[in-house]
């Protein structure tokens, strides 16, 4: 009878641990899919590449939903100005220099934020206002040379 749990016993315990890596191997397939990153996880560098290029870049769905009922996204420009990307704890956002001055390409704000106030320009100068539960932050950008760069609230 001994022997006989014990064949019992080791059978369960290897029914167990088939049943549970196969259900870690779906979990994995399935949260990959769910909470993945579309292309996967860029480098730094690839990150600055994209910004540079001349190409739209295209502006997430945060971006959009966020800036209110009936608008949308700047439409992209022929300019080829220089792009530059910024961040803040409230959001990001991708600012290019042209030939009306700055403006904004694309925003999107961080989890727990959302746009309150978006001039996108061209201008001498935009901004986009990140608002937070307890915190807002205010990103202006205007063009140095043909360069966007942040600059500190007058």
């Amino acid at each position: 009878m001994g022997r006989r749990s014990i064949l019992v016993a080791a059978g369960w315990v290897a029914t167990v641990a088939v049943a549970t890596l196969i259900g870690l191997g779906a979990i994995r397939l399935v949260g990959e899919s769910l909470t993945g990153t579309p292309g996967g996880v860029r480098s730094e560098a690839e990150i600055e590449r994209a910004l540079a290029s001349p190409e739209p870049v295209p502006t997430g769905t945060t971006g959009t939903a966020s800036v209110g009922p009936g608008t949308t996204s700047p439409a992209p420009s022929a300019s080829s100005g220089v792009r530059r990307g910024f961040a803040t704890d409230g959001g990001t956002a991708v600012a290019e220099c042209g030939a009306g001055g700055v403006r904004l390409v694309s925003w999107a704000p961080a989890q727990g934020y959302r746009v309150r106030d978006v001039d996108r320009g061209p201008d001498d100068d935009v901004e986009v206002t990140f608002q937070g539960p307890t915190r807002e932050y205010e990103l202006k950008v205007r063009c140095i040379g043909s360069e966007p760069v942040a600059v500190a609230d007058d």
